[in-house]
């Protein structure tokens, strides 16, 4: 049997060559048309990922908008200038900075962590780690401001994102707990003012640095390694408080005072008179109590001064209260110096509400003129406060600014007063003949010896009135240097001062105390003369002195 092959009938080649030829032309068709895809889809890709450069005239409003909080101060306003100078510099300075700053929020944080020490079952509480790290704070820019004679008043704006790392260590009983601080960011608008002039090198001799609005602040806060931030709720609240609490302290005109130079080369501000105040009256005030009343008072107090506040008597169930009471407030500058005044509604239970504010400069005052002021009170010196929107009643009071005797020629010049010279004293309401200010100033003491330990500090005590100044620790030989001050209705002629050289120490959470000598000293040489500058021997001391320098202006 044989078989055969047999040919379609038909049958044609143009199938396989259409396959062939749809490869041939397919094959770089595709290859063209993947290679535009892919560098179209890449030059996209770029695009997207790196930010393009172009001038301000070709962007759109609301991208401007976007930009506008990125852009340095020194853009945005054209009176602030640009110092990128001045933050290279500080970049290089910083690591010694940061040892110096360390050293004084260490020094400074150690007075009050001794006042917790043995209450509260706290043993210790010290620095386990301080430092404010490597980054630098940047100025975004910075403006002169028209300032007077004697002061140069700088504007500027403070950014600083710093990896400070701060442990605490507080040891309670037998259990140490430890409170973390790191990651600090703060932004804020500062206020320094170098004053006063002096021909000494750096030429002024403190620098006062105040806020001129609220800053804002980012934290890292760890108890214990537990990151306390990520609890809900808490970061914004501990945020927020701090903020605030920081911007009650140090906004303007309340300022942080740093000396710069040394008070014996004559750089401190020494008193030229008495601020007479006497609070009046205030009106319409808010209805703070449930039963739509406040029981107000006020407080008052000088910028500058790191004196307690005045306060008025709390005047129960009235938005119209009447206090006609006096305080009297010593003046080291007349023309810088402003007198605040606030308002508060007393709480028995928790914090007390706030009620307003104002603000008197003295330099609008005339010596020996007495002036009435009826303000209206607001919430804040913050010009775009809102809250200042709101009606919070007025307050009056009468101020009246006496210099000391030798410098009421200089006032009468400098505030330009004019009239008969014999006029203004018989022209006062109030009787100011014998009113002065008693200045005591603790210099130091010398062999000063305790039996059981040498912490000595030295107590003041005139009329009942104590004070105390700061303890130095394991000398023989302290130097104070502290000044105190007296205002006083008449001479104190036949008074007599008590100084007190005392040592203290704590020991398992109980305090302990000795004598390590005293001086009485009658005051009837200090009046006659105007001052005196002795050292005394230390009654009950084998061989304890104290230098003291005790001064008396009348007005």
């Amino acid at each position: 049997m044989q078989f055969h092959r047999v040919e379609p009938a038909g049958g044609s080649p143009f199938p396989h060559l259409l396959s062939v030829a749809g490869f041939a032309i397919g094959m770089p068709i595709g290859l063209v048309l993947g290679f535009f895809v892919f560098i179209y889809l890449g030059a996209r890709n770029v695009e997207k990922g790196v930010p393009v450069a172009q001038p301000l005239d070709e962007l759109s409003t609301d991208d401007i908008i976007d930009l506008l909080p990125e852009l340095p101060l020194w853009v945005t306003g054209p009176d602030y200038e640009r110092v990128d100078w001045f933050n290279k510099f500080f970049q290089y300075m910083w690591p010694y900075f940061d040892k110096a700053a360390c050293g004084i929020i260490k020094t400074s944080a150690e007075a009050t962590f001794a006042e917790y020490i043995g209450k509260y079952c706290i043993k210790s509480i010290y620095f386990k780690r301080l430092t404010l790290g490597d980054c630098s704070p940047k100025i975004q820019g910075l403006k002169a401001q028209d300032s007077r004679e004697n002061e140069l008043v700088l504007d500027l704006s403070l950014r600083w994102a710093g990896n400070s790392d701060i442990v605490v260590a507080i040891k309670l009983l037998s259990l140490q707990l430890t409170v973390q601080l790191v990651d600090v960011q703060i932004s804020a608008a500062v206020r320094m003012v170098l004053r006063p002039f002096v021909p000494t090198f750096p030429c002024f001799s403190s620098i006062a640095i105040s806020l001129m609005e609220k800053p804002k602040l980012d934290f890292g806060l760890k108890v214990m390694g537990g990151d306390m931030m990520s609890i809900p709720g808490i970061y914004q609240f501990v945020q927020e408080i701090v903020a605030k609490q920081v911007a009650k302290l140090y906004m303007w005109p309340q300022t942080y005072e740093i000396d710069i130079l040394d008070s014996s080369i004559g750089a401190a501000k020494k008193p030229v008179g008495i601020l007479h105040v006497k609070v009046v009256r205030a009106q319409s005030l808010l209805k703070m109590d449930f039963l739509g009343t406040s029981d107000p008072y006020v407080k008052l107090s000088l910028t500058g001064e790191k004196l307690q506040w005045k306060k008025t008597t709390v005047v129960m169930n009235n938005l119209n209260p009447v206090w006609n009471e006096d305080f009297k407030l010593i003046v080291k500058e007349p023309k810088i110096q402003v007198l605040q005044l606030l308002l508060f509604d007393w709480e028995k239970v928790g914090a007390h509400d706030y009620l307003g504010m104002q603000l008197i400069p003295l330099d609008t005052l005339v010596p020996y003129e007495k002036k009435e002021f009826a303000l209206a009170l607001i919430h804040s010196m913050d010009p775009n406060d809102a809250h200042n929107k709101k009606s919070r009643g007025r307050i009056t009071v009468e101020l009246t600014f006496v210099p000391f005797l030798e410098d009421s020629k200089k006032f009468h010049a400098s505030l330009n007063f004019r009239g008969d010279e014999n006029s203004p004293r018989l022209n006062e309401d109030i009787t100011l003949s014998g009113t002065g200010l008693l200045l005591v100033t603790v210099i130091e003491a010398e062999d000063v010896e305790g039996k059981h330990h040498n912490n000595p500090y030295a107590t003041v005590i005139f009329r009942g009135d104590k004070r105390n100044t700061k303890t130095i620790k394991k000398t023989r030989d302290p130097i104070w240097s502290e000044e105190f001050q007296f205002v006083l209705d008449e001479a104190p002629a036949n008074d007599q001062i008590h100084v007190e050289v005392k040592s203290k120490k704590r020991w398992l959470g109980f305090m302990s105390k000795e004598s390590l000598g005293y001086v009485d000293i009658n005051l009837a040489d200090v009046v006659s003369n105007g001052h005196i500058n002795e050292k005394y021997n230390l009654i009950n001391s084998r061989n304890g002195i104290i230098h003291l320098n005790i001064r008396w202006k009348v007005i």
